[in-house]
């Protein structure tokens, strides 16, 4: 199973919620015993495309790039 979730401060140490709809389903309860796989989360390039500033609208720089590979 595989949870996205964000690192929150706890008092002096830092700690991830698992959110409420994992734990309904019922394959964990309180005190269980977990394994965590620690990975940061990579921004999508639709996330970053707002941050780019293009001469022209993006739409027809797309609607260029797609005639290109019509051949």
């Amino acid at each position: 199973m595989e949870v996205e979730t964000k690192i929150r401060k706890w008092g002096n140490s830092y700690g991830v919620i698992l959110p409420k709809s994992v734990i309904e389903t019922g394959m964990f309860s309180d005190n269980d015993e977990v394994i965590v796989k620690i990975k940061k989360k990579k921004k999508d390039l639709s996330e970053l495309a707002g941050l780019w500033k293009f001469k022209r609208p993006i739409e027809e720089i797309m609607k260029d790039i797609k005639e290109g590979y019509d051949d």
